[in-house]
């Protein structure tokens, strides 16, 4: 593994009960993670975790080839990938029938192959597309595995909160922000940064553009209490909160990490 990433497993699991397990992946433009979960006894077997990679679906394919967890035959994956073409459609302007007509709004060419999840709370349906190549790696390596936008874990949180706040999920160079008022998705995009002078900059853009004054602030991902980027947050805001995980997941595996930073990660054991 580099210097970069991280592996926590229960030295008790048995590659052999994977039947019983779900594998959980979420890959980002500069990350990568997985999860192993029991779903009989709702343990978290095993966490990894690469930050800063050149290319996290570049990074997938190599993990693929030399990670044997990836590789059994698991009851259910569920893979959320970072995409450049995602719409949100409010359902009362969605036609299932319809949906090749939205991709006039996407920012990159696409293979054909369009994807959508409800998000139920939100009287909403993403639709999104993966590059070709990934659709092919997929189908090679998890082809009955769901495919879900990089932010279903985030939303899947989201949708828990009732008042208006505002999420953000950090890799070490990047960050997806979510802004929820009055129980509805108001406002969703990712930002990639290099310092937090350049983190300072987006999140003014994103108060001033939205009118925000007085959120609850809810984190996850590779954030700490103190560090520039927390303490950006605060010249801003006053409750700030970390998201912690399920708590119906026994997790030991990770006890000794920040419980939030694979919070939007098991999440998505709980996506559909």
């Amino acid at each position: 593994m580099s210097n970069n990433s991280i592996l926590l497993l229960d030295t008790s699991f048995d590659p052999k009960t994977a039947p019983a397990c779900n594998l959980l992946v979420k890959v980002g433009l500069d990350s990568i993670s997985y999860a192993i979960i029991n779903k009989e006894t709702r343990q978290v077997h095993a966490v990894f975790d690469e930050q800063e990679c050149e290319n996290g679906i570049k990074k997938l394919t190599h993990r693929l080839k030399a990670d044997l967890y990836l590789s059994l035959a698991y009851h259910e994956v569920k893979i959320a990938i970072h995409s450049e073409n995602i719409i949100d459609i409010p359902n009362n302007l969605y036609d299932e029938n319809e949906v090749a007509a939205h991709t006039q709004f996407f920012m990159a060419p696409h293979s054909g192959n369009l994807y959508t999840r409800a998000q139920g709370h939100f009287e909403l349906t993403t639709i999104f597309t993966l590059p070709k190549s990934i659709d092919e790696l997929l189908n090679n390596n998890f082809a009955t595995a769901k495919r879900f936008q990089e932010t279903a874990g985030l939303l899947l949180l989201a949708a828990k909160i009732n008042e208006t706040a505002l999420l953000l999920d950090f890799s070490v160079h990047s960050f997806h922000i979510l802004y929820v008022n009055d129980q509805q998705l108001v406002f969703q995009q990712h930002y990639e940064i290099e310092n937090v002078a350049e983190f300072n900059y987006y999140l003014l853009l994103i108060i001033n553009q939205l009118g925000i004054s007085k959120p609850s602030v809810h984190l996850s991902g590779i954030i700490h209490e103190g560090d520039e980027k927390y303490n950006c947050l605060l010249k801003y805001f006053d409750n700030i909160y970390f998201t912690a995980a399920g708590d119906d997941l026994n997790q030991e595996v990770i006890e000794d990490m920040p419980s939030h930073y694979y919070s939007t990660l098991l999440a998505l054991d709980q996506c559909v």
